[in-house]
C-alpha cells in the first residue's frame, strides 16, 4: 500500500504497477507460508524478501547510470560511483572513528559493534567525501555539480540510509548467527558486506539526484 500511495504521489500510478505489486506480495507471502518459519521468523522472512529485493535494489544503478543528466558513458559512470563512494566513505569513517573513540554503543541489542562515535564519524566523512567528489569528479568529468546545501543534503541522506541499512542487516545476521559474509576486508567483512551497504543508499540516491543535481557553469 505505501508503494501505491507513493506511486500516486509521483504521478506514475498505473494498473500494471498495481497488479505487479499485488503479485509480488502474494508470491512472497506464499513462499514464506510454504517454507515455514521453523521457529526463526525473522530469518525466514528476511531470506525470502532479500532474495527478491537484493537484485531489485542494486538495479537502481541502471537508472542512475542512464539519468537524464548523465550524457555519455563517462558522465554515467561518474554518477553511478557518486553514491557508492559516499556510502563507502560512511563505512570507513564509522570504522575508524568507532575504533578510535567508540565507547558508547549505538544500539547494542541489534549491533554490539556499532558506536555513537562511529555513526557521527561516518556522517562527517560522508559529507567530506561528497564535497570532494562533487568538486573533483562530477564537475570536470560530468559537467554536473551540487550546491553546498545539495552536498549536505545528499551526504546526510545517503549516510543515514547506509547506517539504517547496516543496522537492518545486522539484525538479520544476528538472528542467523553470522557476523559477516567473509573476512576479506578486516573490520568491514567481505565483498557482499560492501554491497549490502548500498541496498538502501542507491534508491535514496536515485530519488535525490534528479532534484539536487545542477549543470556545472564551467
Amino acid at each position: 500500500m505505501p508503494l501505491l500511495v507513493y506511486a500516486g504521489y509521483l504521478g506514475v500510478y498505473r494498473l500494471p504497477f498495481t497488479v505487479g505489486v499485488f503479485v509480488l506480495l502474494t508470491l512472497l507471502a506464499s513462499v514464506i507460508w510454504l517454507r515455514g518459519v521453523g521457529g526463526r521468523p525473522i530469518v525466514a522472512v528476511a531470506v525470502t524478501v532479500a532474495g527478491v529485493m537484493y537484485p531489485a535494489l542494486l538495479s537502481y544503478m541502471f537508472p542512475i547510470r542512464y539519468h537524464d543528466y548523465a550524457v555519455g558513458a563517462v558522465a554515467g559512470t561518474v554518477l553511478v560511483m557518486f553514491p557508492i563512494m559516499v556510502t563507502w566513505g560512511t563505512d570507513t569513517g564509522a570504522y575508524v572513528f568507532g575504533r578510535l573513540m567508540g565507547k558508547r554503543k549505538l544500539i547494542p541489542s541489534v549491533s554490539p559493534g556499532k558506536t555513537v562515535a562511529g555513526s557521527v564519524g561516518g556522517l562527517l566523512v560522508a559529507i567530506v567525501t561528497c564535497a570532494l567528489y562533487a568538486r573533483f569528479m562530477l564537475q570536470p568529468l560530468a559537467q554536473l555539480t551540487l550546491t553546498p546545501i545539495g552536498i549536505l543534503a545528499f551526504a546526510i541522506a545517503i549516510s543515514v540510509a547506509d547506517q539504517i541499512g547496516d543496522l537492518f542487516e545486522s539484525l538479520i545476521k544476528r538472528d542467523a548467527g553470522v557476523k559477516d559474509s567473509s573476512g576479506l576486508f578486516p573490520g568491514h567483512g567481505g565483498v557482499l558486506d560492501r554491497f549490502d551497504s548500498l541496498l538502501f543508499a542507491l534508491p535514496v540516491a536515485y530519488l535525490l539526484l534528479g532534484h539536487l543535481l545542477v549543470r556545472s557553469p564551467g
